[in-house]
């Protein structure tokens, strides 16, 4: 019981804090990627920008006029804008107003995100693609710094930065978030920097054309199989943290458990459909990233905690309390007590920072347990309702 316990307890450590050590020790061993070079007249292909937009009319006039105004040249960017099954006069919206600079795929029927951009990558024609949501604001130089990239051939997939924007009162979800997406950004940069990023956020990556694998229209998350499939060819997914996307937090508790239960679900399916990356000596790094960084995080460290909680307690009621497994039992009641604390204020709409962490990390890792009960219940489709979203602050300039 002792061993199984010190066992689960090193498994946990090593998901959140060991891997990103080991990473940054790696690092330092080898050479130093060499520095990106900017687009220059030699080389600036032309680019797709592709936004699946399902009944998005309120974000559209923001996201229309953000993609517009990016810094790569006009004459080498194509927008395409997918509202298939849109019944909120999208599709009107922008032929009226924007038709004679964007192109519209709608559609009478609503098949999913990614059915519609499987159907969108049919008739692209740009050596790159770059998909991006149509509730986030993108930096204006974004699609200049994720084009840049491709210079190197060996790069097959470019991820952006995603990045939430909070307010100082906001909600304990959104605070938990926000923080959570700093540390992600900061391990996505060094995996890109020892090999490749292992999944790339659906708010902002790039592909070339011609690696795009239409992925099954049940696919929970698209962008984390899409990303994969090009780096299992043996293709970089690179990097760039100034090609970001600002996105505003769950606009409740709720909306983030439906959110987070999803994702959850989405990475059994992921990790069963690309079971082939668990093989060391076909992938190497690839796969060390790969387990270390996602399947651990998903599979492992959810199931994980409640062990340990559940073997400690045992291992005081059969040596009491007067040793170090006393001490770290009474140091989870206090954690999970303080996580408990958090929720119950946040379902009040009374918000204190200071239990956000406890908070967040406690109830991923529920949602990361319900998201394994539904993928065995088999009952997430790819076509889902999106969450409600916090109101929008001050645009991006």
């Amino acid at each position: 019981m002792e061993l199984l316990l010190i066992i689960c307890i090193a498994l946990v450590v090593y998901t959140y804090l060991g891997y990103g050590v080991v990473v940054w020790a790696l690092i330092r061993l080898r050479p130093k990627r060499p520095a990106v070079a900017d687009v220059s007249d030699e080389y600036m292909p032309d680019v797709t920008l592709i936004v699946p937009a399902y009944n998005e009319a309120s974000c559209l006039p923001a996201k229309v006029a953000n993609s517009l105004a990016q810094t790569y040249p006009r004459e080498h960017t194509r927008f395409l804008f997918v509202t298939e099954g849109s019944t909120d006069t999208s599709d009107q919206y922008l032929q009226t107003n924007y038709g004679d600079v964007v192109e519209v795929m709608g559609g009478t029927e609503r098949r999913g995100k990614v059915a519609a951009m499987n159907r969108a990558m049919e008739q692209i024609k740009t050596p790159i693609v770059i998909f991006t949501d149509a509730n986030t604001q993108l930096n204006l130089d974004a699609v200049r710094n994720i084009v840049r990239h491709f210079r190197d051939p060996r790069v097959g997939a470019v991820a952006g930065e995603k990045r939430i924007q909070t307010t100082d009162s906001e909600s304990a979800a959104g605070s938990g978030e926000g923080l959570y997406w700093k540390y992600e950004s900061q391990l996505k940069k060094w995996d890109a920097e020892l090999h490749t990023i292992v999944g790339a956020a659906g708010e902002l990556f790039a592909v070339r054309t011609e690696l795009y694998e239409p992925v099954s229209p049940n696919t929970i998350l698209d962008d984390f199989m899409i990303s994969l499939l090009i780096a299992g060819r043996g293709y970089r997914v690179a990097y760039e943290p100034e090609a970001y996307a600002l996105e505003r937090p769950s606009f409740s508790i709720m909306d983030e458990q439906k959110r987070k239960i999803r994702i959850a679900a989405g990475g059994f399916q992921s990790i069963v459909w690309l079971k082939k990356l668990l093989n060391p000596f076909r992938y190497g790094v690839l796969t060390f990233e790969y387990v270390s960084h996602r399947v651990m995080r998903w599979a492992v460290t959810p199931l994980c905690l409640p062990l340990i909680l559940l073997l400690n307690a045992g291992l005081v009621i059969r040596d009491g309390w007067n040793n170090g497994w006393g001490v770290l039992l009474a140091g989870q009641i206090l954690f999970y007590g303080a996580a408990w604390v958090g929720y119950l204020l946040e379902k009040r709409q009374l918000r204190w920072k200071l239990l956000f962490v406890p908070f967040y990390f406690t109830f991923m890792n529920v949602c990361a347990l319900a998201g394994l009960v539904r993928y065995l219940r088999g009952n997430q489709s790819g076509t889902w309702e999106k969450v409600r979203r916090a109101d929008t602050v001050d645009a991006l300039s």
